[in-house]
């Protein structure tokens, strides 16, 4: 019999789990860049049986799962050497073997990002059920938010998946009670609902979508209702950093919209590993000389 307890240690855990994050991050970028066209597709689809209008001639986009990946340039299929997370698009400086077309920086970013936060969670979960959840929740959470920050949309597909996940859990409970649970994804989609009616009733416009409602809700199942406040506080400074950059960079101005749901998924990531320490860090600060 092979003894593999040494894969349960701290150091090779996190390393295997930080491999493991490189090979799902390749399929978050297939997540990434499909599930906003078929979910068009589909809609569109639907629209024209609501309405009484012949079916299109559009061909369906590829599925998630069964389709291989393909140059967005000349379509060629690549092969599993072309595949390989990472170190494909290195040895290949970040151009297509056939028709040398540039590979977008999305690809290693994400397989880079995925990796390093599996990582993270090794690192702050160790080996058993709670780093599968733990996991399940930081690739949601990538999806989601690289898909809102190309097409500022935020799939149901994703955010109730978490949300119901994390009011699952709590049942046993892995992270926080049913109670916290169930309160937390109220306030969570209530808070950002009455702030969306109350800055369009003032202004006349739509600040945030429903997507955004939804994602605090599922963080607030996960974390409970006491997390909510730092998250929104952390977001909206990871906003105003990040997306104030971007924004400049592009050269445009403030009025140009952003997506807010990749700052809210950064900030619920964040907390949810960092969460004890930037509290401990947050309590120690003010608590200094008193």
């Amino acid at each position: 019999m092979f003894d593999f307890s040494w894969a349960t240690q701290p150091g090779p855990l996190i390393a295997l789990t930080g491999l493991l994050g490189l090979l799902v991050g390749s399929f978050l970028n297939v997540v990434i860049l499909r599930l906003p066209r078929r979910l068009e597709h589909d809609w569109r689809t639907q629209a024209r049986e609501l309405l009484g209008h012949p079916p299109g001639d559009e061909a369906k986009p590829p599925d998630l799962v069964v389709t291989g990946s393909h140059c967005p340039a000349c379509k060629h299929r690549l092969s599993a050497l072309d595949n390989i997370p990472l170190l494909s698009w290195l040895l290949l400086r970040g151009r297509c073997r056939h028709c040398k077309a540039r590979i977008s920086w999305q690809y290693p970013l994400v397989e880079l990002l995925t990796a390093l936060a599996s990582a993270a969670i090794a690192w702050k979960l160790g080996f058993g059920w709670p780093l599968a959840a733990g996991l399940a929740f930081t690739w949601i959470l990538i999806a989601a938010a690289g898909i809102d920050a190309r097409t500022q949309l935020l799939p149901d597909q994703l955010t109730l998946p978490l949300l119901w996940l994390g009011l699952l859990l709590s049942l046993v409970p892995v992270f926080v009670p049913p109670d916290a649970a169930i309160i937390g994804a109220a306030i969570g989609y209530l808070s950002l609902w009455s702030v969306y009616w109350l800055f369009k009733l003032a202004t006349g416009k739509e600040g945030m979508g429903y997507g955004d409602f939804k994602l605090l809700a599922a963080l607030g199942a996960w974390m409970g209702a006491m997390s909510l406040l730092p998250i929104v506080l952390l977001s909206s400074l990871i906003g105003a950093i990040v997306g104030g950059s971007v924004l400049a960079l592009r050269g445009q101005d403030r009025s140009t919209p952003i997506p807010f749901g990749p700052f809210i998924a950064a900030a619920g990531w964040v907390w949810f590993v960092l969460g004890d320490r930037l509290g401990a860090w947050y309590s120690a600060l003010f608590t200094v000389g008193q």
